[in-house]
This record gives C-alpha cells, sequence and structure tokens, in this order.
C-alpha cells in the first residue's frame, strides 16, 4: 500500500477516498448477505423441524424468537464493545459466531440444543446491522450519498435473503438437513475472513472521514427517534410474524419444501428490489409518502394471501416481497438525521434493537394466536396493526421538518 502522505501532494487522497468507501461499502454489503441469509435460513428448516421434534406453533415463534431476541438484546453492547475492541474485529468475530451456530444446529439431537444454537446465532448476529450501518455512514457522509450507499447495503442483505434460502431448499431435494445447516454454518466461517480482507484500516478511513467537513449534521429530535423506533417496530413485528408463519401458511395450501423454499426466494427477490427501490424512492418524494405507500401495500397484499389460491399467492410474492421489505430501507436512511452529533452509532443501536426485538416478540405473540384462533386470523392481525405505522411515520416527517438540517428529499 503506498504512503497515504506521499499521495495528499497529488491526486492520491481521492483515489484513497474512493478506495476506503467502496472497501467499506463491499465489507458492509457482504456482511450484510451473509447475516441476512443465515437469519432467514430458519423459515425454510422451520416446518422440518417441527415435523423431526414435534413442535408447535408457539415452540416455533420461540425458536425464531430466540434469534431475533438475542441479536436485538446485544446490539447496544456491540456497539459499545465495538469502541474497546474495534468494528473489524466484532464484525468479523459476529460473522464466524453466527456460522458457528449453524454447525452446531446441524448436530443438535433435541429442541434444547437447537436452541442453544439458535441463541449463539443470534449473539454473533447483533453485531452487523449498527457496526456495518455506522461504518457505510462514516464512509460516505463527507462525500455525500449515505441514503443511497444505506439502499445498496440493505439492498445487499435481502441478495443473501434470497440467495441462501433459496440454495437451501435445494438442497433439502437432495440432502438432509444437518448436511445444509452444516454447509451454511461454513459458509458464515469462511465469509468471516472475506470480510475481515475487504475493511479498510483505521489509518485509510480516518483519511477519508476527515477530508471533508461531515455533510449531515443530526438535529438531536428524541420525538422524532421515538417515533421512527415505534414505526420500526411495528414494520419488523409485521414482516417477521408474516415470515415465519409463511411457509406454513403455503403447506396448508398444498405447497411442499421445494415450493416453500421457491416461495421465499421470490419474495426475497421482490424483497430485494424494494429495499433499492424505496431507499431511492424517499430520497426523492420523501420518507413519508414512500411509508404511507408500501405500507398500505403491504396491508392488502397480506390479506390477499390469506384467501387466495396457491397459485396466485405465489404470483404475487414479488410484489409483496418489494412492499413488505422496501420501508425499512426509508426508515434506515433517517436514523443519521434525527440522531445527535456524535450519537449516530448509538442512535443505529437503539435503532435496530427496537426493530429486531419487534421482529423477536412477534412471532411468540402471532404463534400463540395462530394456535387458539388459527393462521388465518393471525395473518389478518398482522396486516390490521400495520397501519399503526401510518400515523407513526407524520411524527417521524415533524422530527424531520423541525430541525436545520437538509430535508430528506434535498440531502446526501
Amino acid at each position: 500500500m503506498s504512503n497515504p502522505k506521499s499521495e495528499i501532494a497529488g491526486h492520491g487522497p481521492d483515489v484513497l477516498d474512493t478506495s476506503a468507501r467502496r472497501r467499506s461499502l463491499w465489507a458492509a454489503c457482504g456482511a450484510h448477505a451473509v447475516h441476512d441469509g443465515l437469519t432467514d435460513v430458519i423459515y425454510v428448516l422451520l416446518p422440518i423441524w417441527q415435523a423431526q421434534f414435534g413442535i408447535n406453533y408457539t415452540q416455533i415463534g420461540m425458536l425464531r424468537g430466540a434469534y431475533s431476541g438475542v441479536m436485538a438484546a446485544f446490539q447496544l453492547l456491540a456497539s459499545r464493545a465495538a469502541r474497546h475492541w474495534g468494528r473489524e474485529r466484532m464484525l468479523v468475530g459476529g460473522t464466524a459466531i453466527a456460522g458457528l451456530a449453524y454447525l452446531v444446529a446441524g448436530h443438535a439431537g433435541g429442541l434444547s440444543v437447537l436452541m442453544i444454537a439458535l441463541v449463539l446465532g443470534g449473539l454473533g448476529a447483533s453485531t452487523q446491522h449498527p457496526l456495518a450501518s455506522s461504518m457505510i455512514t462514516d464512509a460516505y457522509e463527507a462525500g455525500g450519498g449515505v441514503k443511497e450507499a444505506l439502499s445498496q447495503y440493505n439492498f445487499s442483505g435481502d441478495i443473501g435473503k434470497t440467495l441462501i434460502p433459496g440454495l437451501v431448499g435445494l438442497l433439502l431435494t437432495v440432502v438432509t438437513w444437518r448436511t445444509s445447516a452444516t454447509l451454511i454454518g461454513l459458509l458464515g466461517v469462511v465469509s468471516a475472513i472475506l470480510v475481515g480482507s475487504l475493511i479498510p484500516s483505521n489509518g485509510m478511513a480516518r483519511a477519508t472521514r476527515e477530508k471533508t467537513p461531515k455533510a449531515i449534521v443530526g438535529k438531536d429530535s428524541a420525538t422524532g427517534l421515538r417515533a421512527l423506533l415505534a414505526t420500526g417496530t411495528l414494520d419488523s413485528a409485521v414482516r417477521m410474524g408474516f415470515l415465519t408463519f409463511l411457509p406454513f401458511l403455503l403447506k396448508s395450501k398444498g405447497a411442499g419444501t421445494a415450493g416453500i423454499g421457491l416461495a421465499l426466494t421470490l419474495l426475497f427477490v421482490g424483497g430485494a428490489f424494494g429495499k433499492l427501490l424505496c431507499g431511492y424512492l424517499g430520497v426523492r418524494i420523501g420518507m413519508m409518502k414512500t411509508v404511507w405507500l408500501t405500507e398500505s401495500a403491504t396491508s392488502l397484499l397480506v390479506l390477499a394471501t390469506v384467501f387466495l389460491p396457491l397459485a396466485s399467492t405465489m404470483a404475487l410474492l414479488p410484489l409483496l416481497g418489494l412492499a413488505l421489505n422496501g420501508t425499512s430501507s426509508v426508515l434506515y436512511g433517517v436514523v443519521p438525521e434525527l440522531a445527535g452529533i456524535g450519537k449516530r452509532e448509538r442512535a443505529f443501536a437503539l435503532f435496530y434493537t427496537g426493530t429486531i426485538g419487534g421482529g423477536a416478540l412477534s412471532p411468540v405473540l402471532f404463534g400463540k394466536l395462530g394456535d387458539l384462533t388459527g393462521m388465518p386470523t393471525a395473518l389478518i392481525t398482522l396486516a390490521a396493526i400495520l397501519l399503526l405505522t401510518l400515523p407513526l411515520s407524520w411524527y417521524v416527517q415533524k422530527g424531520l421538518d423541525n430541525g436545520g438540517a437538509p430535508s430528506p428529499r434535498h440531502s446526501g
């Protein structure tokens, strides 16, 4: 690597800045893809675990909630630990632990070991969102384009959700679920090494951050952040609740294991483009209009999946994925604008704690409701609850408008 001091005399700093930004973005996107893929492959495995271990919907919700709950609970601790150990170590170590969790799950002989594996996976996954998001924000704020970079970051997560569950769905037609779990566990460990090689050195990243004045000045809006947290938590709760029980809804309509894997792939393909499209749409038309559009569409499409036959439901899944996942991309991009100076990493950690916590609790609550009233009623309830995000987004917009920083449509 050339000497940064010698580069400053010529055109080197621009090259240095661009290289550091790209490496930070690639590292964060790679980590997001792997972590989200490892997280959402659980949806493919849940029906198999139900059959093998004889568990009910409430226990299924507990398994899914264990992973998400631990991931949410340790977000703030991961953010604090990164100050002492560094982002690179925490992000690489967390990715490796998430992979090891599936190696343990592949050898589970009962529900208790499976629960331990998922708790371990959640612990590793807790490092990814706050650290990768703040790493991208720090890398791009000086030159602009933070929201667009965060949209690409969110897009990459859905690429992982599309590829890894889809691949496992195909693998399950030729190998056992234990072999599939072992293979994706190895994928996590190898990915940790690759992510570590991509993250720019501290000196390289510092030179990029210090080159120009920061472009984002947070409004430090406590009311706006609370409304954003509530909006994100409800959005995540509905998304995770729906994703957890979609395989069982499809199974009741006659879908097999391969069909469920295909359905999730269709949903996540739509979700990937939704996160990319809605992130840019939020910059163009504003956060509130985008949220109203995506959340209303999601509520209607969830209702449609309950009542339509299997073929029609499958056809709707890409569009549902676009709306279901698109909202989160808009909400992520608002966090740096509402956070106060020096509070960004903590704001991201709080936001992800709330949203992932809501996603962890939702499968347990709606699993219980599904046991009592049936899965269709639980899904209809989810669709109704989602509409509460519409007035909440208005309060978020007020927090954005009542400060001195640029509005969403004019900033980075």
